[in-house]
């Protein structure tokens, strides 16, 4: 399992990598394992506004689908269309190539239940 420490966590699994005001968004290693075999991601339109903890979308496995949270509000202002035809890229590179969307951060970024690596490893071990 990899838990890159420059990445904050959600406890529903997806990370955050802020960037200045721009915040990217995807699924952690540990959410792909589970989810398994990711066979299509529902991604939103760019310009959607999202609140703290606003859905920005869907992964579908053969298991089970689940939907994404933002960590932070802001507006969304790039997808990766990548994972259009190539929802196993989520599986593959999560940390990489498979990044779901970009978000512009408006207001505070500070979200008080973003966890650090250690933390986010310490969380997913307790759920097996």
């Amino acid at each position: 399992m990899n838990f890159p420490s420059d990445l904050k966590y959600m406890k529903t699994d997806e990370w955050i990598r802020i960037e200045g005001d721009t915040a990217t968004l995807g699924i952690s290693d540990f959410a792909q394992d589970q989810l398994n075999d990711i066979v299509f991601v529902d991604l939103p339109e760019v310009g959607t506004t999202l609140p703290t903890g606003g859905t920005f979308g869907v992964v579908e496995s053969v298991k089970a689908a689940s939907d994404l949270f933002s960590p932070v509000a802001g507006e969304i202002v790039e997808v990766n269309n990548l994972l259009r035809g190539t929802p196993e890229t989520l599986n593959s590179d999560p940390y990489g190539k498979g990044w779901i969307v970009k978000l512009k951060i408006s207001g505070d970024a500070n979200n008080p239940d973003l966890l650090d690596a250690a933390a986010y490893e310490a969380w997913c071990k307790t759920r097996g």
